[in-house]
């Protein structure tokens, strides 16, 4: 819930808010198709580039290459390509079960933009905090290794 809190901007965003970034890497084979619409961050968790729409619409038996907008006009689906990625595609759920800390979700998520700088971003350090905020009102502890490093 951290890390969506953070994605969303306390939930006030289904899509990312910069949306000038295309996210199209062809290297992996997948096509950008023609006509089709930036595949900057949308959903809970944003999910962005073309190789990562592609990938959970055959998960779903969806074309979300095609038409990745289909992820933010669809709750359900917005939801379920977040549940998706965490699970499917970052290590986010491996990071937390095998103990690896908060801070290695942060890393699978947007470790690129926020981590690696020498000490936390802004943006991490929120994620941080709102882990810590939601252990805190779970009444659990959050553990070790909350941070980039």
């Amino acid at each position: 819930f951290a890390n969506v809190k953070q994605e969303t901007g306390t939930l006030q965003y289904i899509r990312e808010i910069n949306r000038n970034n295309v996210y199209c890497d062809t290297s992996r084979g997948i096509p950008c198709p023609a006509g089709t619409k930036a595949y900057y961050g949308r959903g809970p968790l944003q999910l962005t580039w073309n190789y990562n729409y592609d990938a959970a619409g055959k998960a779903f038996n969806m074309n979300l290459l095609q038409n990745p907008d289909q992820v933010a006009q669809n709750g359900v689906l917005s939801w379920r390509s977040s549940v998706w990625f965490w699970m499917q595609n970052s290590n986010c759920h491996t990071a937390i079960t095998q103990n690896q800390g908060f801070g290695a979700t942060i890393r699978a998520i947007n470790g690129g933009q926020e981590c690696g700088k020498g000490s936390e971003t802004q943006p991490a350090q929120n994620r941080i905090n709102y882990y810590k905020d939601f252990c805190s009102q779970l009444g659990v502890s959050p553990g070790g290794n909350l941070g980039c490093a």
